[in-house]
């Protein structure tokens, strides 16, 4: 009898185990990096202006370069659904940091560092993607919904420390700002050397899908027992695998999935991203009293908001979550619009609200584009999904500069809430429930 006759329980239902766990590392240091990398461009970017004389335009657009280059995320599901995950993870980090960030010490010019930055976001949607996949792969289907939940908290960390690094790091002159840009070396070079030292396995599904089940299954057997092996679904499959185009994602089947996925991601990213990275432009406009103060405030609600998201993901319909946390951001932002002349504690306080709302739903941003999807499909349409949502937040970067230089903080703040309120009122109607049953 060979290995495959032997009866034995799909993989995804073992129990928590060494190789989950160091996977699972493996994705928590890559979401403090990613987080880091890309919250630092707001500091660094904006103390750059003093010293290069950048108009709003450029310091715009050199904010959003790498959630421009985020948006590759496509091509990257698509090649990860080609080639696995394995590979791809394994390099991303190594060229994203030690080469990429190390590489805005060595120039001024606007174009080369947008071209930089670019690279570094393509280098970010790689973690994305194939990390996100690889992780819901091998995770036990128990654990899966609850463990990708909870990276945001560390993607937050990451956000989080880059706002109060750039506050620290000063004393270089006008290479402070590229210190500050190039200090994301750090967190990625230690998950490089993790990456390296504790080796990541390719997914056992993936592997499947590719007609390679034999493989599949003695990496199961290596790392998780031999009592478990691949799923009937998959070992009953005998044509060769499909071959995954972008097409597939938008045909009737994934179409609706698809936009959903890409509209809620865009519009909260469009709000996030713009009002975070760029929080010291918008908190001198809001006069709300000691800026540096406020910023702290607003990243402590950030992580504040993270930890209330993790705490409610398992009690709210996806849905629900959903609609509620882009709706009542919204109403928050309407709020400090609509009552321009009240005290700056209520303002302050309801800009509170409005951060700790929108950071709750931070939570959904990995596991529901993840469930819209069947492992066939999965980083393609989670790569779609990610493209799409960083055009909305690329949009959101470049436009908070000029828009607060045209018409106040208040005109930044009602075009966020707009979005906000196409995002909510577009997932009321269409967004599918995927709430494990």
């Amino acid at each position: 009898m060979n290995e495959q006759q032997i009866p034995q329980k799909n993989y995804k239902k073992a129990p928590f185990k060494t190789i989950h766990r160091r996977i699972l590392i493996a994705l928590i240091l890559g979401q403090i990096s990613c987080g880091y990398a890309l919250g630092i461009s707001g500091t660094g970017f904006s103390l750059a202006q003093n010293y290069l004389h950048l108009t709003d335009f450029w310091v715009g657009l050199l904010g959003a370069g790498s959630l421009i280059g985020l948006a590759g995320s496509a091509v990257m599901g698509k090649l990860a659904d080609s080639i696995g995950r394995r590979g791809l993870l394994m390099i991303n980090m190594y060229i994203f940091f030690a080469v990429l960030s190390l590489a805005q010490l060595v120039t001024t010019n606007p174009w080369l560092l947008f071209i930089i930055r670019i690279a570094i976001g393509l280098m970010i949607a790689i973690d994305y993607t194939v990390g996100n996949s690889l992780l819901v792969e091998w995770l036990p289907e128990q654990e899966a919904g609850k463990r990708q939940s909870r990276l945001i908290f560390y993607w937050a960390i990451g956000f989080v420390c880059s706002y109060f690094a750039g506050i620290l790091i000063r004393g270089f002159g006008s290479a402070t700002w590229q210190i500050i840009l190039a200090s994301s070396v750090v967190p990625s070079l230690i998950t490089a050397l993790y990456c390296s030292v504790c080796r990541v396995p390719a997914s056992p599904s993936w592997l499947a899908s590719q007609g390679q089940k034999e493989q599949a299954q003695r990496l199961i057997h290596k790392h998780i027992g031999r009592r478990f092996g691949l799923p009937k679904q998959l070992l009953r499959r005998k044509r060769d695998p499909e071959k995954i185009t972008w097409r597939v994602v938008f045909n009737k089947q994934y179409r609706r999935r698809t936009i959903v996925g890409g509209l809620f991601y865009a519009c909260q990213a469009f709000a996030f991203f713009g009002i975070s990275i760029f929080l010291p432009i918008l908190l001198k406009g809001l006069k709300l009293g000691n800026d540096q103060l406020s910023g702290v405030m607003y990243n402590a609600c950030v992580m504040a908001g993270v930890l209330v998201g993790m705490a409610l993901f398992n009690h709210l319909s996806r849905r629900a979550f959903l609609v509620g946390h882009l709706l009542l951001a919204a109403l928050a932002l309407m709020i400090i619009i609509v009552n321009p002349g009240h005290q700056a504690f209520f303002q302050l306080g309801c800009f509170a609200i409005f951060s700790v709302v929108l950071s709750a739903g931070l939570v959904l941003d990995y596991p529901y584009p993840t469930e819209l999807f069947d492992i066939k499909v999965r980083a393609t349409g989670v790569g779609t999904v990610i493209t799409i949502s960083r055009i909305g937040a690329a949009s959101g970067t470049f436009l908070l500069p000029v828009l607060t230089n045209l018409g106040g903080s208040n005109l930044a703040m009602l075009v966020c809430a707009i979005i906000l309120l196409i995002g909510g009122i577009g997932c009321l109607f269409f967004a599918p429930e995927t709430s494990p049953k």
